[in-house]
C-alpha cells in the first residue's frame, strides 16, 4: 500500500472514529436533563466515555495520517466525519435523513474542503507576544460568550445547539493556534511547557470547548451542533493566524472570491440544517398522541 493510499485510509477511518465518538457523546448528553448535574452525570455514562476512547482513536488516526500524507489531504478527509454522523445519528433515533438534509450536509462538507484546500494559509510566527494576542483572541472569547449565554436560555433547540456547537468549535479553533508553540516547548522539557502562558491558554480553551461542545449536544439535535462546530474551529484558527500569527492564505484574485464563496455556503448551509432538524422535530411533536 503506498503512503498516499494509505494516508487517505487512515484519515477516512480517523473520520469514521469522530463520527461515532459525537454520536455516542450527543446520545449520553441528551438524556441529561437540563436541571441535573451535567458533568457528574456524564462522567458515570459508559456511552459517553466510549465517545471518549473513539476520539482518542481518531487523534491517533489523524496523527498517522499525516505523518504518511500532506495536511492538504488528511485535513479535508477529517470533514467527512458529518457524513458519517448524520446518518449514525438519525439510525440510532430513530428516524430517516431527507433529502435537503443530505444536500446540505455535502454542500457543508465540499464547501469546508474547498476553504482548506485552497485558501492553505502559509506558517507564521508561532510565539507571537501576548500583545499581539489581546485584541483578536478578546473579539473570538467576546462571540464565545454571547453564543453560549444565548446557547443557555429557553429558545428553539436547534438554535441553542447551533450557537453552544459554534462556541465551542471557536474555542477548539483557539486551541488549536496555540497547539503547535506548544508542542516545540515539549523537548525543553517540562517546566518549559508549565512556565508558558500559551500552554495554560491551551488547556483553557480546550476545556471550556469540550464543555460547551457537550451542552450543545444536551440541548439539541446533532445535525445542528455538529456542524456549526465543524466549520468554527478551522475560520478561528484561521482568523488568529492571520491577524496574530502573521499567516497569509495562498490564494488571491479568483481564488478569494472562491473562499469566500465557501465560507458563505459553510455559513448558509450550518444555519440551513439546524433549522431542518428543528422543523423534523416540531413535526415529530405535532402528529405525537397526546397522552390524557
Amino acid at each position: 500500500m503506498s503512503l498516499p493510499f494509505a494516508s487517505v485510509v487512515c484519515a477516512l477511518v480517523a473520520a469514521l472514529l469522530f463520527a461515532c465518538a459525537s454520536v455516542a457523546q450527543q446520545s449520553a448528553a441528551s438524556e441529561v436533563p437540563e436541571d441535573a448535574a451535567f458533568l457528574s452525570t456524564l462522567l458515570r455514562s459508559p456511552r459517553w466515555w466510549a465517545g471518549i476512547v473513539g476520539d482518542g482513536g481518531g487523534y491517533v488516526m489523524q496523527a498517522v495520517a499525516l505523518a504518511l500524507g500532506s495536511v492538504l489531504v488528511v485535513q479535508p478527509l477529517l470533514v467527512t466525519a458529518l457524513l458519517f454522523a448524520l446518518p449514525l445519528s438519525a439510525k440510532f433515533s430513530g428516524y430517516r435523513l431527507s433529502r435537503a438534509t443530505w444536500a446540505l450536509a455535502v454542500a457543508l462538507a465540499v464547501a469546508l474542503a474547498i476553504f482548506l484546500v485552497i485558501g492553505d494559509p502559509t506558517e507564521g510566527n508561532i510565539d507571537a507576544p501576548f500583545r499581539e494576542w489581546v485584541v483578536p483572541l478578546g473579539i473570538l472569547l467576546a462571540v464565545v460568550a454571547v453564543a453560549a449565554a444565548t446557547g443557555m436560555t429557553k429558545i428553539d433547540p436547534g438554535w441553542r445547539a447551533l450557537l453552544l456547537g459554534g462556541a465551542g468549535g471557536i474555542l477548539y479553533g483557539v486551541a488549536v493556534a496555540f497547539t503547535k508553540y506548544v508542542v516545540e516547548l515539549v523537548p525543553r522539557g517540562l517546566w518549559a511547557v508549565l512556565s508558558s502562558w500559551q500552554a495554560w491558554a491551551l488547556v483553557a480553551a480546550g476545556l471550556a470547548g469540550v464543555y460547551l461542545q457537550q451542552r450543545g449536544f444536551q440541548v439539541g439535535p446533532l445535525s445542528a451542533s455538529l456542524p456549526a462546530l465543524t466549520i468554527a474551529e478551522p475560520l478561528a484558527a484561521v482568523f488568529l493566524g492571520m491577524t496574530v500569527l502573521d499567516e497569509r492564505l495562498r490564494v488571491e484574485g479568483p481564488g478569494l472570491v472562491v473562499v469566500g464563496c465557501s465560507v458563505a455556503v459553510m455559513l448558509v448551509a450550518t444555519i440551513g440544517l439546524s433549522r431542518s432538524q428543528a422543523q423534523r422535530t416540531s413535526d415529530t411533536a405535532a402528529i405525537s398522541p397526546v397522552s390524557s
